[in-house]
């Protein structure tokens, strides 16, 4: 499925030096882009008349008292102001997207789950109207914790807009291609890319190459930040000139729009005589982003021993709790291994995080069978987990040579919340009811004889 390229629609052009097809580098910097010459002010934000008729907007993504190096807003400078950009609302039913805390009785969510590719129906379905929520933890009233989705798209919104005043949303596609038609611009992605689009920025949806399927994070907690790298140092890992963010593109459109907010876990609609994509000039430091995953540099041990997979976070989202996330977005991708006299999938574990993880493609060294492209695991707080059988058998008896792991590319949504799956995840996604017998044939070695191994 092919749509029409809205780019042609949607007027930008950049004031700003260092932008690279359509997009500016760094993440979390100050930017600023015009779309017309002359529509952004200088020198202030608000003077008492805009060039163009256009009305300055301040969009706060944080406190106004949060301290400097965290405190995020970008003034907008647009056609009418978002108070036309809403009108009396009306509660829609949205039956697969559910929000913490989302608990349903007889769902048992203790265990170790594993699933295969959740699959598309013949009923197309936008973004939005295709989301469908696997787990959902902590509590979106008290904006903490998050919920795991997977998206199932086959066709574009038209004249339809949406925004989470509840979330950010951490977006990895998995098939398919997506234009994210945005406020502040055009992010056009693709597999092996991430979106961030955050808390309360209006966008529509176009399916650019479908069907499109793919994960969701949505964070309700404190926004998604660089993780600091500690004795690392300054290089690797995600770097920020790698993450890219919109010029400025806007619509004049006079039509009847519906717009559909998400707010408290619930879901309302209403509708308007014109485009809310309508901000000509912006400047600041709240803004949607992409990231190429292939641009992560991994890390890890030279000599010997497995390093705790924290070393691959390329996304936090703090808790207040230092050291401990709200959320991390975790990437294994491929990457050498030449750990001498070690055991090098990682290790059997018990972790006070909850483990959700997706496959983008490949193989992922932990679970060589029944993991595939499209599929997902779950593996809750304290609950033990690690690699199968077969994966213990060929790590513990190979021998040890620098060896590359290619084709793979597999990530995680890890909390320090319990997950709780839906009603969907547990009986309508293909779950694998036999993935807790791949550790069956793990057998007892144990003899008692010194010298043993």
């Amino acid at each position: 499925m092919n749509v029409e390229n809205s780019q042609e629609k949607m007027k930008h052009t950049s004031s700003s030096l260092g932008t690279s097809e359509g997009y500016m580098p760094g993440f979390g910097n100050d930017f600023e882009t015009e779309a017309l010459p002359n529509a952004l002010p200088q020198g202030m934000n608000s003077p008492q008349k805009c060039e163009y008729g256009l009305y300055a907007e301040q969009l706060s993504g944080t406190a106004f008292t949060a301290p400097r190096g965290q405190n995020e807003r970008t003034w907008c400078y647009r056609i009418r102001p978002s108070v036309k950009h809403t009108s009396k609302f009306s509660k829609i039913d949205m039956p697969y997207w559910k929000s913490a805390p989302h608990i349903e009785q007889d769902v048992i969510s203790l265990g170790q789950y594993r699933w295969d590719p959740v699959p598309h129906s013949k009923e197309d379905k936008t973004f939005i109207t295709g989301m469908r929520t696997m787990t959902t933890a902590g509590d979106v009233n008290t904006q903490v914790g998050m919920a795991s989705h997977v998206y199932l798209a086959t066709k574009s919104m038209k004249d339809e807009y949406f925004y989470s005043a509840d979330s950010e949303l951490l977006v990895v596609p998995q098939e398919g291609r997506l234009r994210f038609c945005t406020e502040l611009g055009i992010i056009d992605l693709e597999p092996k890319e991430i979106a961030v689009i955050p808390r309360g920025m209006v966008y529509r949806v176009e399916v650019i190459e479908g069907p499109a399927r793919g994960f969701v994070c949505e964070n309700y907690g404190q926004k998604f930040d660089m993780p600091g790298r500690g004795p690392i140092g300054a290089n690797c890992l995600a770097n920020p000139r790698d993450f890219k963010t919109p010029i400025a593109a806007f619509e004049d459109k006079e039509v009847k729009s519906r717009v559909v907010i998400k707010w408290c876990g619930q879901f309302h609609e209403c509708f308007i005589n014109h485009s809310p994509l309508d901000v000509v000039a912006w400047h600041g430091n709240y803004a949607p982003c992409k990231y190429d995953l292939r641009t992560f540099s991994p890390v890890g041990s030279v000599l010997f021993d497995h390093p705790d997979p924290s070393i691959f976070t390329v996304l936090t989202a703090p808790s207040g709790v230092e050291g401990t996330a709200n959320i991390d977005f975790v990437l294994f991708r491929e990457r050498w291994m030449v750990a001498e006299n070690t055991f090098r999938p990682p290790w059997y574990h018990k972790n006070i995080m909850s483990e959700l993880m997706g496959n983008i493609y490949g193989i992922y060294d932990a679970k060589p069978e029944g993991f595939i492209p499209g599929g997902m695991s779950l593996h809750n707080m304290m609950l033990p987990h690690g690699p199968d059988a077969t994966a213990f058998e060929g790590a513990s008896n190979v021998k040890l040579t620098a060896d590359k792991l290619d084709n793979t590319m597999s990530f995680m949504f890890e909390t320090r919340f319990p997950q709780h799956l839906t009603q969907f995840a547990a009986q309508e996604a293909p779950l694998q009811d036999t993935y807790q017998d791949c550790w069956d044939d793990i057998e007892k070695k144990f003899d008692g004889k010194p010298g043993t191994k």
